[in-house]
């Protein structure tokens, strides 16, 4: 099979601004622990320590950003994730940090929201959606925050409110002669508080990665309960994976559940007041004054201890039944997050990556059945995983869950498999766009996506 059979190049995102990130060195791209990339469909964004640069590379005139974020000196604060945040008609860059603090950016440039989550390093920023289908019985659309032994849980709504409400903000102060200023005013008082929940998973030892792999029945003794659970797959040092049912753990009265949304906009509202009125005694909160939120419930539910064999990734599929799990013996684990098994396991791919994604399969037989034009369907779709094995210099294409390796891509030495972030409120009448993997060339700058079609 030929080489330009399996990639498409779509554009490049060589240029001047990429050195501030380090680029023009060898394996700039895989070996710098402190570089993070996020893809959009059009644009990238890299952050190095304290600073994050937004590329456009579907086309020469794509968007050019830097964005310094106002960090810590004292703590050495610097940025340890980055992802893109995508709804209908808002985009905004959110970036995480090693003092816990979770910064989201307009591409203008402007911070438009600034939160502690907890006290500790920002690991990975995930995003996720499930729709309701025939299989999944309620839909739900979230930001997952991981941090060592933790992970933090935001609705997708509520961001998506406290945006636009941003939004309008800046629209009606486009008018006013003095614009409000937020990089130095307290993150609490200045931004208001998104609700989320917190969960502490560290009883099997520091997670080096999680997910929440999705909404899971409740306990046999709370079948009348009306909290709602989370699955969480965690990995790391002690335990290769492990397993937790989280629970909201509100207040089990419905006054409880009401003050536990009404509270926290109440203060936030009253505060914004008090500045207003009293502008001579605007003090920002001391960082060592705010509590960090306590932790919910979580229900361990099975670990799997294989010393000295350690977690380091992991991968979800679009439903979250599957997980591809990553660790130091170079072995991959394929995880059914439902029964909490491993279904299948690969060996010989240390530092490999891995993606999900989506191939056609029935492209011919569809083809055949119409004359006119025909528009695949998720139906035309099979679920597949890319393994990036970078000592290897290739990237394989493995069918789910048992099927066989359908591909083998040469690749080069820096390159990097990288994801489009999951797009919010998007409809399900709209036609299907299957999941993709993108393939980064740290030496030149390009970008290809993987073909989905066999032939």
């Amino acid at each position: 099979m030929s080489r330009r059979n399996q990639t498409t190049e779509l554009g490049c995102i060589a240029c001047e601004e990429l050195s501030d990130v380090g680029a023009g060195k060898e394996g700039w791209l895989v070996d710098d622990p402190n570089l993070h990339c996020a893809l959009d469909t059009h644009a990238i964004a890299l952050a190095h320590k304290s600073l994050i640069i937004v590329l456009g590379w579907s086309d020469s005139d794509g968007p050019r950003l830097k964005i310094r974020p106002t960090l810590s000196p004292i703590e050495s604060e610097h940025i340890t994730a980055i992802e893109w945040l995508v709804f209908d008609d808002v985009r905004v860059v959110v970036a995480g940090t090693s003092s816990g603090n979770l910064l989201m950016y307009s591409l203008r440039g402007d911070l438009i929201h600034k939160q502690m989550i907890h006290p500790g390093r920002i690991l990975k920023l995930r995003l996720r959606g499930t729709k309701r289908d025939l299989i999944q019985d309620t839909s739900s659309e979230e930001v997952c925050v991981v941090m060592p032994g933790i992970v933090a849980r935001f609705d997708g709504s509520d961001i998506q409110r406290m945006l636009h409400q941003r939004f309008q903000e800046t629209q009606t102060q486009f008018w006013d002669q003095k614009p409000k200023r937020r990089d130095s005013e307290g993150p609490e008082t200045t931004y208001g508080r998104l609700p989320f929940q917190l969960w502490n998973v560290s009883k099997y030892g520091t997670c080096a990665d999680a997910a929440i792999t999705g909404i899971m029945p409740p306990p046999l003794m709370e079948l009348q309960s009306s909290q709602r659970y989370y699955c969480a797959v965690a990995v790391g040092e002690d335990a290769v994976v492990s397993a937790f049912r989280l629970s909201e753990d509100k207040s089990r009265s419905l006054v409880g559940a009401i003050l536990s949304k009404v509270v926290p906009v109440t203060f936030s509202t009253i505060a914004s007041f008090s500045r207003m009125i009293w502008r001579s005694e605007q003090t920002s909160p001391r960082k060592s004054d705010m509590k960090p939120q306590p932790f919910a419930r979580a229900s361990p539910l099975t670990c799997l201890k294989d010393q000295p064999r350690k977690g380091e990734k992991l991968t979800l599929s679009p439903s979250g039944t599957l997980a591809a799990i990553t660790d130091s013996l170079g072995r991959i684990l394929l995880l059914d997050t439902q029964a909490l098994v491993v279904v299948r396991l690969w060996k010989g791919y240390r530092d490999a990556s891995c993606l999900f994604m989506e191939m056609l399969v029935n492209r011919d037989t569809a083809a055949a059945s119409s004359s006119s034009y025909y528009e695949p369907v998720k139906s035309d779709y099979c679920l597949c995983l890319a393994i990036h094995a970078p000592r290897k210099g290739i990237v394989e294409i493995w069918q789910m869950r048992t099927g066989p390796r359908l591909r083998i891509i040469q690749c080069a030495k820096g390159a990097k498999i990288l994801q489009p972030t999951y797009r919010f409120g998007s409809s399900m009448t709209s036609p299907y766009v299957p999941l993709e993997v993108f393939l980064l060339n740290g030496d030149s700058g390009q970008i290809s996506v993987l073909n989905r079609t066999l032939n």
